[in-house]
């Protein structure tokens, strides 16, 4: 399955804001949190996280710090500030809106799943 790119970008702020909760992330293990936490299906690339976490940085909802771990490169470090905090709390409450309607929506009329040769095609 692949998620279309309007999804994608709806979530991304609250999705990169609340991996930051769990701590300060370089831009690389950000996007492995992101397949991780949807099982592969969200597969990010480079070019979509960096404006993503540059953008958040301008807005004050995260913070950078270079840093080397010994025996590696030198690497940028995000970690969400106050505001950014304040920001996914805002966001969670927009997600749980939109998500709550979509369930009302959807409870026991939009099959999760359809069979094309019931369904005539």
């Amino acid at each position: 399955m692949k998620v279309a790119k309007d999804l994608v970008a709806a979530s991304a702020t609250p999705m990169v804001l609340g991996i930051l909760t769990e701590g300060e992330s370089y831009g690389y293990a950000i996007l492995r949190r992101i397949n991780e936490l949807s099982g592969g299906e969200l597969d990010w690339t480079e070019g979509l996280l960096y404006p993503l976490l540059h953008r958040l940085e301008r807005l004050g909802y995260v913070e950078s710090s270079w840093q080397t771990v010994t025996g590696e490169r030198k690497r940028k470090y995000y970690r969400i500030t106050d505001k950014g905090l304040a920001e996914l709390a805002e966001q969670r409450r927009q997600w749980d809106t939109v998500v709550d309607a979509l369930k009302e929506v959807w409870r026991d009329r939009v099959p999760l799943t359809v069979n094309p040769l019931e369904s005539g095609a």
